[in-house]
């Protein structure tokens, strides 16, 4: 949601745009750049207590490492989208996963916390360029091929940082095991050249671009911009984060924050967050609100149902993680199915239903009622993880232009941090401090009325398409 650069006409890569599609050649180190960030997310959980054992530390001081992560991420997805419109999407892609490299390198090597902080910053930081980047380079690809949407290469996406989820807490327990925590950190080096070396061999490299000079390229970076998002949104988490003793100037900070980038960015010549184009489409903010709701939802959901399971049903760790299972073979195969026949609307209606159902069912368990009723929760939330997450990302790539993409969907993955941190407060004041049946039946309405809420706000949206067509059957596997 910025003013387009002045840009010439990209060259094309040796190995030509028409013959590749959107095959693998293309679309892998895109791929893999989108995991990046949710695997640092996951993988880092198993090391927090080897980390406060080495570093001396109570274990509120080593899950900051978390915290430091989903803030600059929150804060960077938009800003790197802002410097993909700018600069081009392959420079900030290649930019990103080197500073990654930077931040896997550091963390392997640090001598105390305050480095390794600095160590989780970076790789945050470097990890936000991928998505946005990713979703202009296959933006701009579509549009020089007229392909239409290429919906399976956005389930791709969707099924990709699905698997990390599921493989990100065992890769992390096998390496902290193996090697150390240190590993979970060295492990970004290979992953970043790998996906480096892809990028630089097989996608087209950007449009020269006109030279500004400093002052206007200063204004064009909208650094006021920037600065005001950033005090909002780490204003406005930080907040959430612990509703049970809510820090009430933080979240003062953030909604004057929020005003003042309003007034800004409504007079800013390139903004940041084109405020006027996002008041005027209210299809947009309903993409952003369903992201934000979803985000929540699922995320009370998992957290609530693993607690619950090992707190109050008593399953061990290892019985909980297969009961989870659902969620995530079901997430994958509907979300493959639906990126295949482009479906968009009706996936977006029956994930919303099926999270209120996974609400319902939650609020009808009961610790000693068998394993029914927790694999209906788990496969229903499959639907919803699966359905929503391909059909959203999809609807907010028909919302936007191919200027705007980046930073729109820089954007997008920043309301579903908000979503994912504001479940963690959600829970805290559910369950206080035991987790009992009755605290896993109060999370159970408050997840059925997000998919009630969810479901009303999709049904009521007639910019939603039914479906999208894109080159996705006839695309080659280079």
């Amino acid at each position: 949601m910025t003013s387009p650069p002045v840009r010439t006409p990209a060259p094309q890569a040796a190995d030509s745009v028409s013959k590749d599609g959107f095959g693998l050649r293309f679309t892998f180190p895109l791929m893999l750049g989108t995991t990046l960030n949710p695997v640092n997310s996951s993988m880092i959980a198993t090391g927090l207590a080897g980390i406060a054992a080495d570093y001396h530390l109570g274990p509120g001081q080593a899950a900051s490492l978390v915290s430091v992560l989903y803030l600059c991420s929150a804060v960077m997805q938009p800003t790197m989208g802002k410097l993909a419109t700018l600069f081009g999407p392959r420079k900030v892609l290649l930019t990103g996963v080197t500073i990654l490299l930077a931040g896997g390198l550091l963390g392997t090597l640090a001598p105390d916390f305050q480095v390794l902080l600095l160590s989780r910053a970076l790789i945050g930081i470097g990890s936000s360029a991928c998505y946005p980047a990713s979703m202009a380079l296959v933006r701009r690809r579509a549009e020089r091929l007229k392909t239409g949407v290429p919906s399976t290469v956005l389930g791709n996406f969707s099924i990709a940082s699905q698997i990390v989820a599921v493989l990100g807490l065992p890769l992390g327990g096998v390496l902290a095991g193996a090697f150390g925590w240190r590993a979970l950190f060295f492990v970004n080096v290979p992953l970043a050249l790998l996906a480096f070396l892809f990028t630089a061999r097989n996608v087209e490299k950007d449009a020269p671009t006109r030279g500004r000079g400093v002052r206007r390229t200063l204004a064009a970076l909208d650094p006021a911009g920037i600065t005001l998002f950033a005090v909002s949104v780490v204003g406005l988490l930080l907040f959430l984060n612990d509703l049970e003793h809510p820090a009430w100037p933080l979240g003062l900070v953030a909604l004057l924050a929020a005003i003042a980038l309003t007034v800004w960015e409504r007079r800013a010549g390139s903004p940041l967050i084109d405020v006027r184009a996002l008041a005027r489409s209210a299809a947009l903010r309903r993409t952003y609100a369903r992201q934000m709701l979803v985000g929540l939802g699922v995320y009370t959901s998992m957290y609530a149902i693993t607690q619950w399971l090992e707190g109050s049903a008593g399953y061990s760790s290892f019985q909980s993680g297969l009961i989870m299972l659902p969620l995530s073979v079901v997430s994958m195969a509907l979300a493959r199915i639906v990126s295949t026949r482009g479906w968009v609307r009706r996936p977006l209606v029956t994930g919303a239903v099926a999270l209120a159902l996974a609400g319902a069912t939650m609020a009808a368990a009961d610790s000693d009622g068998g394993l029914v009723l927790p694999l209906v929760m788990t496969a229903a939330l499959g639907f919803t993880n699966g359905l929503c997450n391909f059909a959203n990302q999809t609807t907010l790539y028909v919302q936007t232009t191919g200027d705007d993409i980046a930073v729109a969907s820089g954007l997008f993955r920043t309301f579903g941090y908000i979503g994912a941190i504001f479940s963690s407060s959600v829970l805290s004041l559910a369950f206080g401090d035991r987790v009992t049946d009755a605290g896993f039946h109060h999370m159970g309405w408050v997840v059925a009325a997000l998919g009630a809420l969810t479901t009303l706000i999709t049904l009521l949206d007639r910019t939603v398409p039914a479906s999208v067509a894109g080159p996705d059957r006839h695309a080659d596997t280079n």
